[in-house]
């Protein structure tokens, strides 16, 4: 008996000892999932009094959806296809009208999702923002003449587009299944300004293409610090009490000791909320004759020309098609997209929005089911 009670002591010891670290955080959390809202501080983004209210589908209105899909050559209809993927909430939206509403898996209307990387794309939004009123000047400025603690050789040559266009060079480990890799201490960790002095280059910069959440937590901190307000302070003043949201959301911090928004990630809202994100880019920063970002911002932000890269462009994604290029005639669709398969898709074409989440991703390709249900509707 005094042996299993050691033995427990011991444990809980050494349990306590490794949930000081994001390493032990990343064994008792056991990979991110959709209830990590609730695992993190947060700072709340609070909403005005008078919602948006996407129209509901009445007698005219009608959306084409697939009669069925087939998952691993077995033949399931369309909303045993959600369910079997773990969606939790799928939502097609045309004109402002909501066409289509499943919510699943335990979920309803006002369940919280976490965003997971959709949150990439909102820092670029609030970027546009910090441009568009000259805290920023442009995308061509050095990262470090807003943060000078990057003190390493070549980091002063990585300019803000490269961040947005995920080609800075800097060394970091993307893997989610690795606990002593970068981007576990970088979400579990709980002092991210002191991870950031560690910085180092790889590669030169705009040389290649390398998608890692250090770059959008570097431009969360520009942004910060050229407006003198946190991440989420400055998405509530100028985005979230201008869109109609429906709840209030929030963005989780590293801890409730350093505050420090981890804007790569964990932006914690509801889906239709979500799509609201959605309906402001599709109408070209403009809210209801409010311009919240600047047309000139988006239009940068989305259009491909010239770019290095056809399926991504300032914290975007755009579909390919089967040659891996983007020469569709409608190729201008583009979605914000997060872990587990978190997607605002648009298809402006036909002013559609579609947001997806869901505890997992699932097989298949949800942004190429997206934009065949965007082309048949």
């Amino acid at each position: 008996m005094k042996r299993n009670f050691r033995i427990c002591l011991l444990l809980f010891a050494c349990m306590s000892l490794f949930c000081s670290c994001h390493v032990g955080r990343f064994f008792v959390y056991n990979f991110a999932d959709i209830r990590d809202y609730k695992k993190f501080p947060k700072i709340d983004i609070r909403k005005e009094d008078q919602p948006f209210l996407f129209k509901t589908k009445d007698g005219h209105d009608s959306v084409r959806i697939p009669t069925s899909v087939t998952v691993k050559r077995k033949e399931y209809d369309f909303r045993q296809f959600l369910d079997k993927t773990k969606t939790v909430a799928f939502l097609v939206i045309r004109n402002d009208t909501a066409l289509y509403q499943y919510y699943g898996q335990g979920y309803e209307e006002s369940s919280i999702v976490p965003s997971f990387s959709m949150a990439k794309s909102f820092v670029s939004m609030l970027l546009g923002i910090a441009i568009d009123e000259g805290a920023i000047k442009n995308v061509q400025e050095p990262i470090t003449k807003y943060l000078p603690e990057l003190t390493s050789p070549g980091l002063e040559k990585v300019t803000i587009g490269d961040l947005l266009s995920m080609r800075s060079g800097i060394r970091f480990d993307e893997s989610y299944f690795n606990p002593f890799g970068d981007v576990a201490k970088y979400y579990y960790g709980s002092n991210l300004k002191k991870y950031i002095t560690k910085l180092r280059m790889k590669d030169e910069p705009d040389k290649t293409f390398n998608y890692t959440s250090v770059n959008s937590q570097l431009l969360t901190m520009i942004v910060e610090r050229a407006v003198h307000k946190s991440l989420a302070a400055y998405m509530e003043d100028k985005v979230w009490r201008h869109i109609g949201a429906e709840y209030d959301a929030s963005w989780s911090v590293d801890s409730r000791k350093n505050k420090e928004i981890k804007g790569f990630c964990c932006f914690n809202a509801r889906a239709k909320d979500f799509a609201k994100i959605g309906r402001l880019y599709l109408n070209k920063g403009n809210w209801n004759g409010r311009q919240i970002v600047s047309e000139k911002w988006v239009k940068q932000s989305l259009d491909l020309t010239g770019r290095k890269d056809a399926f991504y462009s300032y914290q975007w994604w755009h579909t390919l098609d089967a040659d891996g290029n983007n020469k569709a005639k409608d190729a201008n669709d583009f979605f914000a997209n997060g872990l587990l398969g978190q997607y605002i898709y648009v298809y402006p074409e036909k002013n559609i929005i579609i947001v997806r989440l869901g505890k997992k991703e699932g097989p298949g390709s949800w942004p190429a089911l997206m934009k065949a249900i965007a082309r048949a509707n």
